[in-house]
């Protein structure tokens, strides 16, 4: 388990007096990522995870924003995000502290599996972005800690895993029903697909447009209806994902940001720390 602190994130971004960040991974849940955080003024951008984030509120007050609608996060609370949902975040007041994971869709669905006997239909959902319950916020925040410090793997496994079963009972959808197609999600598809796929390029909406068989003004519509997101935004949110991937390989941030298709470093880091919280290079030594 590699871990930096607030001394070596100090060496490529400055936080503001009181901030700190610490991430870290842990390979026997499939390369979980897990944040450990205080923030006063740092405000994330709206953005995407390709896997749930999951977590608790330490102290003080997070608010953020989820399909337009407005939540307050304070501890004693649970916070749920599922996969591909377009959140943004930031402090209240003075500010708050959160211990977060990023589980992936394959981690979840074994566990639902365990409970249900049977494999979920579709991508498991969590029903409502923060639910207050303090007994097993305290167990989850318990269970992080010594994630972070414990060297009794057993234990902590069995604790984790535990952890996520109980949320799973208590606030997840686990026999959900498929989600009704809509009309226009085949074009939305095409055009996700298209930008997945040529993420360095300097797509422009006409082609978009063309691909998905609408007009632009139209797919802006049915993209940001379908995505939360406009395209561009999806394009971006996109590109800091490759960029994850690829800073994790050992690129440099400057090779980085020329093969994810930023305009250059700067424009890259702005991205990316708007989106995860920290700089490239920041991410980088942590991983």
């Amino acid at each position: 388990m590699q871990m930096r602190t607030q001394q070596d994130m100090l060496r490529e971004a400055p936080l503001a007096h009181g901030e700190s960040a610490t991430l870290w991974r842990e390979p026997r849940y499939g390369d979980l990522e897990c944040l450990t955080a205080t923030f006063r003024t740092h405000v994330y951008e709206r953005h995407t995870h390709e896997t749930y984030v999951i977590g608790t509120i330490v102290a003080g007050c997070e608010r953020f924003e989820i399909a337009g609608v407005a939540h307050a996060a304070r501890p004693g609370d649970l916070c749920f995000v599922n996969p591909d949902t377009v959140h943004d975040g930031r402090p209240e007041g003075a500010g708050y502290a959160y211990r977060m994971i990023y589980p992936s869709i394959d981690l979840i669905t074994d566990i639902a599996t365990d409970i249900m006997g049977k494999s979920p239909k579709g991508t498991l959902t969590f029903d409502a972005p923060v639910v207050r319950d303090p007994e097993l916020s305290t167990a989850f925040l318990d269970t992080h800690q010594a994630m972070q410090g414990s060297e009794d793997a057993l234990c902590v496994d069995e604790a984790m895993i535990s952890v996520l079963r109980r949320m799973l009972v208590r606030h997840a959808r686990l026999d959900a029903e498929d989600e009704h197609l809509r009309n226009e999600r085949g074009a939305v598809i095409r055009t996700k697909d298209y930008l997945e796929a040529n993420l360095p390029e300097n797509v422009d909406l006409a082609t978009l447009a063309q691909i998905a068989g609408l007009s632009r003004s139209h797919l802006i519509r049915a993209f940001k209806q379908e995505t939360g997101l406009t395209p561009h935004a999806f394009l971006v949110d996109r590109r800091v994902r490759l960029a994850r991937r690829l800073l994790r390989s050992g690129l440099t941030p400057v090779e980085v940001a020329a093969a994810a298709g930023f305009a250059d470093q700067p424009h890259m880091t702005r991205a990316f720390k708007a989106r995860i919280g920290v700089t490239p290079g920041a991410f980088a030594r942590m991983t």
